[in-house]
Protein backbone atom coordinates (compact mmCIF):
# COMPACT_ATOMS: atom_id res chain seq x y z
CA UNK A 1 0.00 0.00 0.00
CA UNK A 2 1.20 3.18 -0.70
CA UNK A 3 0.16 6.93 -0.90
CA UNK A 4 1.33 9.39 -3.58
CA UNK A 5 0.94 12.83 -3.70
CA UNK A 6 -1.22 13.45 -6.75
CA UNK A 7 -4.23 15.40 -9.07
CA UNK A 8 -6.51 12.48 -9.58
CA UNK A 9 -6.95 11.82 -12.67
CA UNK A 10 -10.54 11.65 -12.59
CA UNK A 11 -10.26 15.16 -11.59
CA UNK A 12 -8.56 16.96 -14.51
CA UNK A 13 -11.63 15.18 -16.73
CA UNK A 14 -14.26 16.34 -14.30
CA UNK A 15 -13.59 19.89 -14.38
CA UNK A 16 -13.87 19.33 -17.93
CA UNK A 17 -17.42 18.18 -17.10
CA UNK A 18 -18.06 20.87 -14.72
CA UNK A 19 -18.71 18.58 -11.94
CA UNK A 20 -16.64 20.94 -9.22
CA UNK A 21 -17.28 24.51 -8.05
CA UNK A 22 -14.63 25.81 -6.18
CA UNK A 23 -15.92 29.60 -5.29
CA UNK A 24 -16.35 30.44 -1.55
CA UNK A 25 -19.97 31.33 -1.93
CA UNK A 26 -22.38 28.85 -3.75
CA UNK A 27 -19.23 26.58 -4.53
CA UNK A 28 -19.49 22.60 -3.74
CA UNK A 29 -18.38 21.74 0.23
CA UNK A 30 -15.06 20.04 -0.29
CA UNK A 31 -13.85 17.70 2.51
CA UNK A 32 -10.40 16.66 3.76
CA UNK A 33 -9.80 12.94 5.20
CA UNK A 34 -7.18 11.16 7.01
CA UNK A 35 -5.26 8.20 5.83
CA UNK A 36 -2.43 5.65 7.67
CA UNK A 37 -0.24 4.07 5.97
CA UNK A 38 -2.18 1.11 4.96
CA UNK A 39 -3.48 3.08 2.42
CA UNK A 40 -3.59 2.90 -1.46
CA UNK A 41 -4.14 6.16 -2.51
CA UNK A 42 -2.98 8.48 -5.80
CA UNK A 43 -3.58 9.63 -9.39
CA UNK A 44 -6.04 6.63 -10.18
CA UNK A 45 -7.74 7.87 -6.69
CA UNK A 46 -11.66 8.66 -8.01
CA UNK A 47 -13.35 9.17 -4.59
CA UNK A 48 -13.69 8.91 -0.63
CA UNK A 49 -13.20 5.63 0.47
CA UNK A 50 -13.17 4.40 3.83
CA UNK A 51 -10.09 1.94 2.74
CA UNK A 52 -7.10 3.24 5.14
CA UNK A 53 -8.55 5.87 7.06
CA UNK A 54 -7.30 7.06 9.67
CA UNK A 55 -9.44 6.56 13.46
CA UNK A 56 -8.67 7.77 16.54
CA UNK A 57 -10.06 9.98 19.29
CA UNK A 58 -12.42 13.06 18.35
CA UNK A 59 -11.85 12.39 14.70
CA UNK A 60 -14.83 11.78 12.44
CA UNK A 61 -14.66 9.35 9.65
CA UNK A 62 -14.73 10.99 6.30
CA UNK A 63 -12.88 13.95 7.85
CA UNK A 64 -13.81 17.66 7.88
CA UNK A 65 -15.14 20.46 6.06
CA UNK A 66 -12.63 22.98 4.05
CA UNK A 67 -13.20 26.31 3.48
CA UNK A 68 -12.65 27.10 0.03
CA UNK A 69 -10.89 30.42 -1.24
CA UNK A 70 -12.36 31.87 -4.27
CA UNK A 71 -10.53 30.71 -7.80
CA UNK A 72 -8.14 33.21 -8.76
CA UNK A 73 -5.36 33.55 -11.80
CA UNK A 74 -2.00 35.10 -12.32
CA UNK A 75 -0.24 34.86 -15.19
CA UNK A 76 -1.56 32.04 -17.16
CA UNK A 77 -1.89 29.94 -14.23
CA UNK A 78 -5.28 29.32 -12.29
CA UNK A 79 -5.71 28.35 -8.43
CA UNK A 80 -7.70 27.24 -5.95
CA UNK A 81 -6.96 26.97 -2.17
CA UNK A 82 -8.81 26.28 1.01
CA UNK A 83 -7.88 27.78 4.83
CA UNK A 84 -5.98 25.78 7.11
CA UNK A 85 -8.11 22.97 8.91
CA UNK A 86 -7.72 21.69 12.47
CA UNK A 87 -8.41 18.82 13.94
CA UNK A 88 -9.08 19.61 17.60
CA UNK A 89 -8.11 17.53 20.63
CA UNK A 90 -7.86 14.65 18.75
CA UNK A 91 -5.59 11.18 19.06
CA UNK A 92 -4.67 9.93 15.65
CA UNK A 93 -1.70 8.91 13.29
CA UNK A 94 -1.58 9.77 9.46
CA UNK A 95 0.18 9.60 6.37
CA UNK A 96 -1.54 11.43 4.17
CA UNK A 97 -4.83 13.19 2.91
CA UNK A 98 -7.98 12.87 0.20
CA UNK A 99 -9.43 16.14 -0.89
CA UNK A 100 -12.78 15.15 -1.89
CA UNK A 101 -16.02 16.87 -3.31
CA UNK A 102 -18.25 15.94 -1.19
CA UNK A 103 -21.61 17.95 -2.63
CA UNK A 104 -21.08 15.56 -5.86
CA UNK A 105 -20.34 12.01 -5.15
CA UNK A 106 -17.40 12.37 -3.05
CA UNK A 107 -15.45 12.61 -6.12
CA UNK A 108 -11.82 12.87 -5.78
CA UNK A 109 -9.80 16.16 -5.76
CA UNK A 110 -6.06 15.46 -4.91
CA UNK A 111 -3.67 13.27 -2.69
CA UNK A 112 -1.71 14.74 0.18
CA UNK A 113 1.34 12.48 1.04
CA UNK A 114 2.77 13.87 4.31
CA UNK A 115 6.17 12.04 3.78
CA UNK A 116 6.11 10.27 6.96
CA UNK A 117 3.33 9.49 9.77
CA UNK A 118 2.32 12.18 11.56
CA UNK A 119 0.68 12.29 14.55
CA UNK A 120 -1.43 13.93 17.12
CA UNK A 121 -2.01 12.69 21.09
CA UNK A 122 -5.07 15.06 22.83
CA UNK A 123 -3.74 17.62 20.73
CA UNK A 124 -4.26 19.95 17.31
CA UNK A 125 -3.72 18.24 14.29
CA UNK A 126 -3.34 20.78 11.58
CA UNK A 127 -3.65 21.31 7.93
CA UNK A 128 -1.64 24.01 7.00
CA UNK A 129 -2.06 24.93 3.00
CA UNK A 130 0.09 26.47 0.68
CA UNK A 131 0.15 30.97 -0.31
CA UNK A 132 -3.16 31.02 -2.24
CA UNK A 133 -0.98 31.90 -5.22
CA UNK A 134 -0.20 30.78 -8.69
CA UNK A 135 3.20 29.09 -7.28
CA UNK A 136 2.35 27.51 -4.26
CA UNK A 137 -1.65 26.90 -4.53
CA UNK A 138 -2.89 23.12 -3.28
CA UNK A 139 -4.40 23.02 -6.83
CA UNK A 140 -2.92 24.97 -9.62
CA UNK A 141 -3.48 24.77 -13.70
CA UNK A 142 -1.44 26.27 -15.95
Amino acid sequence: MAISQAMCTSFKKELLEAKHNFLASGGNSFKLALYTSSASLGAGTTAYTTSGEASGTNYTAAGAALTNINPDSSGTTGFTDFANLTFSTVTITARGALIYNDTNSDRGVCVLDFGGDKTATAGDFTITFPTADASNAIIRIA
